[in-house]
């Protein structure tokens, strides 16, 4: 009977429990293989913390959000000693393959094990969809529908204000979830960290729309575009850089310009928390099953992807090799709504 350890590592995300509980279930019913679950991502490979897991452990967990093995930024190949740090945890629970569920920085380090001779199944995850070789990553949907409902709020008192008002949203380097939600919730300008901005165009869409009658804009702005005036950022315990506010330095500029008053919304961890979307759910089930199926049969160096319509087996150094930015033609699609 071969075994599969499973792990979540980085930030947290919709739909992470409904992998878990694919990878369980396909495990038990189809391959008749063992699942050990690794608590708090690499952390818990490092320290040993891990759990069996058989179906009546993921029964019921395909609604919820975060994780039930948890989840940590601690990574084996800079706060430990890479491959050694976590190869007892490996052998001492009998570990045939690692299905690793995790963004890019996650991947990169599930690569590295996959050098040192692991057997390995990555699953792309994160809300900002930017992992390359997959056309979406679960948590997106969720993420977009989230801020697209916070728009829809907004607008409203916006309006009744005749007010402007930044929405800021997650986006460390790519600006996926503005662009998509800027455009379900009808945003007069999106602001993302691919696309060089300048505020006085900015100002003067928002011009011109008053001009026309309608005395309210909404602006989108992903977390990682660049501020007006360059900050030295703080850094988090893993050494990140700690973003959010710079809607806050946008606002008095486009104030000042445009002479309406403007406020700012900061959406935050409210878009990585919560119940996933029906998308988000199927896909994560889906990546899930097919990542246990592969480990069942001794794949290694693979990550899951979305195709098209199909689930695929891609090379893990595809995934690791690129960011992935928004398409140039997406955001030209998004610009003829400005104003």
């Amino acid at each position: 009977m071969s075994v599969i350890g499973v792990l979540t590592a980085g930030g947290d995300c919709p739909g992470l429990n409904a992998v878990i509980r694919a990878v369980v279930s396909r495990a038990h019913e189809v391959h008749d293989s063992e699942v050990v679950g690794i608590m708090n991502g690499w952390e818990g490979l490092m320290d040993g913390n891990v759990r069996l897991l058989e179906r009546r452990d993921v029964r019921g967990i395909l609604v919820r959000g975060g994780t039930i093995l948890g989840t940590s930024r601690k990574d084996p190949y800079v706060h430990g000693d890479g491959f050694a740090s976590v190869s007892k945890t490996l052998v001492a629970n009998a570990i045939d393959t690692l299905v690793v569920i995790g963004g890019d920085g996650t991947l990169r380090t599930a690569l590295k094990l996959v050098e040192d001779g692991v057997k390995v199944i990555g699953v792309p995850k994160t809300i900002d969809n930017d992992i390359a070789a997959t056309d979406f990553t679960f948590g997106f949907d969720t993420a977009v529908q989230v801020v697209t409902d916070a728009i829809d709020r907004l607008t409203t008192t916006a309006e009744a204000h005749n007010r402007v008002i930044l929405v800021e949203v997650m986006g460390r380097t790519k600006g996926w979830i503005a662009t998509y939600a800027g455009i379900a919730g009808g945003a007069e300008a999106i602001l993302i960290p691919e696309i060089p901005y300048d505020l006085a165009e900015v100002a003067a869409i928002i011009q011109r729309r008053h001009r026309r009658g309608k005395n309210y804009s909404i602006v989108v702005v992903a977390e990682g575009v660049e501020p007006p005036e360059k900050t030295k950022l703080a850094k988090d315990a893993f050494g990140f850089d700690r973003l959010g506010g710079v809607a806050y330095q946008l606002a008095p500029v486009i104030e000042g310009l445009t002479g309406f008053e403007t406020r700012v919304t900061v959406l935050g961890h409210l878009q990585r928390g919560g119940t996933p979307t029906a998308f988000d759910r199927v896909l994560a089930t889906r990546l899930g099953a097919k990542a246990a199926d592969l480990a069942a049969e001794g794949a290694s160096g693979i990550m899951v992807a979305l195709r098209g319509a199909a689930i695929v087996p891609v090379p893990l150094e595809e995934a690791c090799a690129d960011i992935r930015g928004v398409d140039a033609e997406l955001y030209d699609v998004a610009r003829t709504f400005f104003g």
